[in-house]
């Protein structure tokens, strides 16, 4: 177990080096430069600015230069945010979409298991066709329309919750429901899949045949083995959702991560982007390697090799 973590981790290095080479080049490559939108900017002035953050050296020694402050956790400053590092703005914003990520992540799982369970369970009958329904429904509906829906409807018609910001756990209600609709409806579909697959094997036939009670064999014996498809789908899922969601965010005016990172975009503040998206690819890589150890603690018979 020890030599696979480190092996993992190994390539979870040399992963995110090629994330932070690749996005770094790429960023070099994109047409025009980070001041163009700048008002009425004097050709000395440009120099001035782009000396000012190192943008009139050589790129191979930008490059250098900003992989040996990135290994130090410096990302440099922003250069549309003036006086604001990029480490700053995402220690700032990261635990406030951490928190409405994880939440809606906890909601999904809790969800969305044990409707797929029960789906799998009644097969064909006419519980199994309503969650099949309202699974697809929110694979299909994108989050615009769910946070649009929950805001009129509790927010404005109803007034049973507020709608901006999280001063308060209502506030977390309608963001997080929105967030965790189509994770929940996904996790709904593939648990079923899972579970149904699995019900079909000898060992469950076996457990049928002896007059086990059906709930007992399901989330007893079947649930551990269905659920391994819904823990690689929770790595991914936990490292997007808790960077934050730009439409959620923007919607109910949440200072989150997501948002600062498609202003960044806009507003081309390269070095705010570079940070974001080193910083997403490494939560990506490590909670990949969290789910190769849980598979090994749910299904002892997998093999980490």
């Amino acid at each position: 177990m020890v030599k696979y973590i480190c092996k993992r981790l190994g390539m979870a290095v040399v992963t995110i080096w090629i994330v932070a080479t690749l996005t770094f080049f790429l960023m070099n490559m994109v047409p025009g430069g980070p001041f163009l939108s700048e008002k009425a900017v004097s050709p000395k002035a440009m120099e001035a600015l782009e000396a000012k953050y190192g943008l009139d050296k050589p790129l191979f020694e930008q490059y250098l230069t900003y992989m040996g402050d990135a290994l130090h956790g410096d990302f440099g400053d922003s250069l549309k945010q003036r006086g604001r590092t990029v480490m700053s703005i995402i220690t700032t914003k990261f635990p406030v979409s951490a928190r409405l990520g994880g939440f809606a992540v906890l909601a999904a799982f809790c969800v969305g298991v044990p409707l797929g369970c029960l789906s799998a369970m009644f097969r064909g009958k006419i519980g199994d066709n309503i969650i099949i329904v309202i699974a697809t429904c929110g694979i299909a509906v994108p989050n615009f329309v769910v946070c649009t829906l929950l805001m009129y409807t509790f927010g404005v018609r109803l007034g049973w919750l507020p709608t901006l910001g999280l001063s308060s756990w209502k506030h977390y209600i309608m963001p997080v429901t929105a967030l965790a609709f189509y994770p929940t409806a996904y996790i709904t579909r593939l648990m079923r899949s899972s579970m149904l697959d699995v019900l079909g094997q000898d060992y469950m036939r076996t457990a049928r045949a002896k007059g086990l009670n059906q709930f007992v064999s399901l989330f007893k014996h079947a649930l551990r083995n269905a659920i391994l498809p819904v823990i690689t789908y929770l790595g991914p899922l936990l490292a997007y959702t808790v960077t934050g969601s730009f439409i959620v965010e923007k919607i109910f005016t949440i200072p989150g991560l997501g948002g600062e990172f498609i202003g960044s975009i806009t507003n081309r503040d390269y070095t705010v982007i570079m940070g974001t998206t080193i910083f997403l690819a490494t939560l990506m890589i490590l909670m990949n390697v969290v789910v190769d150890i849980v598979y090994k603690i749910v299904d002892p018979r997998i093999k980490l090799k």
